[in-house]
């Protein structure tokens, strides 16, 4: 089946790139274009696209407008085109917190856009893009930021006990939105997150999810150590692992090579977690395309750890919460609005 790309971006230059780039693949089709996010709208009353590359700078109507009409409107899966810049990077997670499925960074030049690697991306996402489970509740639903005070006074003295891994990729940082803020500030526990991101998003997405947080969240940081408490984003680009020291549990990054063609990789820092043994585990596979952290599952299950798969319903892309469940690592498969409340009742909160 062809997929119909419409692709919205106020240079033409860069129409007919994108444009050229999905139509070099033989499943993709790019019969629109439009010019800003006006002009998107407009062509949508008369026109069907399965998916829609949605530049974020637009004049007119820029491309986080544009979108909030077409998730109000419309179900047409959405992939952003965003800018290597801080306010680029936070507008990406603002889009993606709105209903975005995806989003790829914009190329800077012809060189960049002719790269391969590149190439390849861009059309992998929309194909990714084309299979999301649309009825699934991460899709449809976001999780509404709390009102958050962050007075208390963590005792940092108290024995952590718990370390929970989370990886997820496509449809994460909505899950992820719909299960850290639930969390209670004075857990017995750390937490780590591997979300499939590139360097410099991870830090506006740990930056968004910590005002919306009890816990504190953050990017992690080469050498510093577990505190309970706290929650911990793989900084793009980087692996995150862990490593029992005599004075506690110390995060290290590393830029070894990817790992299923991801860096950071669940796998990775699953792997780490597994290699533990003065602390609890738990281990959370949730929405995501392909197979990564379904190794490292079964070696958190091996060693004793629980385990957890997000459920088909509610994740955008099932492949990577099916191929933990398909290895015989999962202890419980749950729909995504459970998952905080379980891992509150492991920690005995």
């Amino acid at each position: 089946m062809t997929i119909k790309v419409m692709v919205v971006d106020d240079s033409a230059f860069m129409r007919k790139i994108i444009s050229d780039i999905l139509k070099d693949d033989r499943d993709i089709e790019v019969p629109w274009t439009a010019r800003n996010g006006q002009d998107a709208l407009e062509k949508l009353k008369y026109v069907n696209p399965d998916i829609i590359t949605l530049d974020i700078e637009m004049p007119v109507m820029d491309g986080i407008t544009t979108l909030r009409e077409i998730v109000e409107k419309y179900s047409t899966p959405v992939v952003m085109l965003s800018s290597l810049t801080v306010d680029g990077a936070e507008s990406t997670i603002k889009a993606l917190e709105i209903g975005a499925i995806d989003f790829i960074t914009k190329p800077t030049g012809i060189f960049d856009l002719n790269k391969k690697e590149e190439r390849v991306k861009l059309i992998e996402k929309v194909k990714v893009a084309s299979k999301i489970n649309r009825n699934s509740k991460g899709y449809i639903s976001s999780a509404k930021p709390k009102n958050i005070y962050k007075s208390f006074t963590l005792d940092k003295s108290k024995e952590l006990e718990f370390v929970i891994a989370i990886g997820t990729s496509t449809g994460g940082p909505k899950a992820l939105q719909s299960v850290i803020p639930q969390i209670p500030a004075d857990i017995n526990g750390s937490i780590l997150v591997v979300q499939h991101m590139p360097e410099g998003f991870t830090k506006s997405l740990a930056t968004r999810l910590d005002s919306m947080s009890n816990i504190r969240v953050k990017e992690a940081e080469d050498g510093e150590k577990l505190i309970r408490g706290y929650c911990y984003i793989a900084p793009g680009n980087h692996h995150l692992t862990v490593h029992e020291e005599k004075d506690g549990i110390t995060l290290r990054l590393n830029q070894n090579p990817s790992v299923s063609g991801h860096r950071p990789s669940v796998d990775v820092m699953m792997d780490s977690v597994a290699a533990i043994k003065s602390l609890k585990k738990v281990a959370i596979i949730m929405t995501g395309m392909g197979s990564d952290g379904a190794n490292g599952m079964k070696k958190i299950s091996d060693t004793g750890g629980f385990t957890v798969a997000q459920d088909e319903d509610s994740s955008v892309v099932f492949g990577m919460p099916k191929a933990a469940i398909n290895n015989g690592s999962v202890n419980k498969i749950l729909p995504l609005n459970e998952i905080s409340n379980e891992i509150m009742n492991i920690l005995g909160v």
